[in-house]
């Protein structure tokens, strides 16, 4: 299902960036005083009152600036206000409304959205200053005073960013369908592998507006299972985006790979492993999807014997911090094992899926601990009491051990090693989480 997505906008300066940093509850859009500091959009994902949704920070708009930055700006914040479910205008106590506030909140207004104004810098607790009554004068209803420095007041108003979300519906597709993501640069050929499959099935093919934005989900039933492909715009670098929509597209990649199961991660095979695949397959790989790497345009790489070998080495040292991902090396254009990635799409998902018993994860356990003893320091030494799997979708295992500081990340991933070795696990991600227990408890 698409998130709902909310957009932070308003004048440079007033604090967006720090109410977005607030809400998503980490520093990640740059903070500074200096107007035009976030000139691109930046997303996050946030939770309020146990429901999910997108957080999009701008860059300040200045409507009458002539400045080619600041006027890229307001088109990326236009942009952003156009997508949006609710837009959150972001004022400043301290100066009062200005002329900018007022253009802003009247180009606001003729957007038809709901729009929720929060006025910033009010960092005193108790009765809201007198000042506030002016930002009436905005015609956008009830001001709500905050802090986004220290986050007061920011409650009360995602109760009203709240009230203005869609309803939360649930996928209109069932269970047994997996959700399979196609992202990746533009011109990888995604676009390209979703019409040779659709036009090679002969069970069901059918076109349906997708529930995130500017993509296409493609239903295929056939002898492998049921899918649903979400094809997505591709993601450039920023230097390469001129056209306005495309700023879209990382969104757009960003929210597909949320709704999918299993992402396929295209690869140009002209061009090879680049910074922006980087970018891509690291998203998918935070978010715990299972993953396939498709090398497509096989067909047109010049080939002598090994090739394929050296390419899947390389590509394995690129994709070091995925080292569970599966290759396949394919050609959308002349169909070339574009049949295989069904059965790879099939087996990662059972993979995400995977259960095990607590049981013969602590057989693991006890291999692993008694072929290499686990680290200590100042004479005191880690001990691991036992884990389980806490939940799947990527698998999770909760570890119990004396001291949480000793259980250092080459210990981890020799544990994680040893379950793959055992389980296998591939195309998933693992995540641990480590708890302290006192030796006497």
């Amino acid at each position: 299902m698409s998130l709902p997505l909310v957009a932070v906008v308003g004048r440079p300066n007033v604090g967006k960036s720090t109410l977005f940093n607030k809400l998503v509850g980490k520093r990640i859009s740059i903070v500074e005083d200096t107007p035009g500091v976030t000139r691109d959009r930046i997303y996050s994902k946030c939770e309020w009152r146990s429901r999910e949704f997108m957080v999009v920070d701008t860059g300040g708009i200045e409507p009458q600036s002539e400045d080619i930055i600041l006027s890229q700006m307001r088109r990326q914040a236009e942009l952003a206000v156009e997508r949006a479910d609710v837009i959150v205008l972001v004022t400043d106590i301290r100066c009062g409304v200005t002329a900018d506030d007022m253009e802003v909140a009247s180009m606001l207004r003729k957007s038809g959205k709901p729009i929720v104004l929060a006025v910033n810098k009010c960092d005193t607790l108790g009765e809201p200053p007198m000042e506030l009554y002016e930002f009436y004068n905005l015609g956008l209803g009830e001001p709500f005073p905050i802090s986004s420095q220290h986050g007061h007041g920011t409650g009360d108003m995602l109760d009203e960013i709240f009230k203005y979300f869609p309803d939360d519906k649930t996928e209109d597709y069932d269970e047994e369908y997996i959700k399979v993501a196609v992202i990746g640069k533009p011109n990888a050929g995604k676009s390209s592998l979703i019409n040779r499959i659709a036009g090679e099935e002969r069970v069901i093919v059918s076109d349906i507006a997708g529930t995130t934005r500017d993509a296409t989900d493609t239903i295929i039933e056939n002898d492998n299972g049921k899918y649903v492909f979400i094809d997505t715009a591709g993601i450039r670098k920023k230097s390469k985006v001129n056209e306005k929509i495309e700023h879209f597209s990382v969104l757009r990649a960003y929210m597909a790979v949320d709704r999918a199961d299993v992402c396929i991660i295209m690869i140009d095979a002209t061009e090879g492993f680049t910074e922006q695949d980087s970018k891509i397959a690291g998203y998918a790989h935070e978010q715990g999807k299972a993953s396939v790497v498709a090398v497509n345009k096989w067909d047109a790489v010049e080939k002598e014997t090994g090739t394929m070998k050296e390419f899947e080495t390389k590509l394995r040292n690129d994709f070091s911090f995925m080292s569970y991902v599966p290759f396949v090396f394919i050609s959308a254009k002349t169909g070339q094992r574009v049949d295989k990635l069904y059965e790879m799409i099939n087996h990662v998902h059972d993979q995400n899926c995977m259960r095990i018993s607590t049981g013969m994860l602590n057989d693991v356990l006890s291999y692993a601990t008694t072929r290499v003893q686990p680290p200590s320091d100042k004479g005191k030494r880690l001990k691991i009491y036992y884990m389980t799997q806490a939940s799947s979708k990527p698998p999770t295992f909760v570890t119990f051990v004396n001291k949480s500081d000793l259980f250092h990340f080459s210990y981890q991933r020799y544990i994680e090693n040893q379950i793959r070795e055992t389980f296998g696990l591939t195309g998933t991600p693992v995540r641990f989480i480590v708890r302290e227990r006192g030796e006497g408890k």
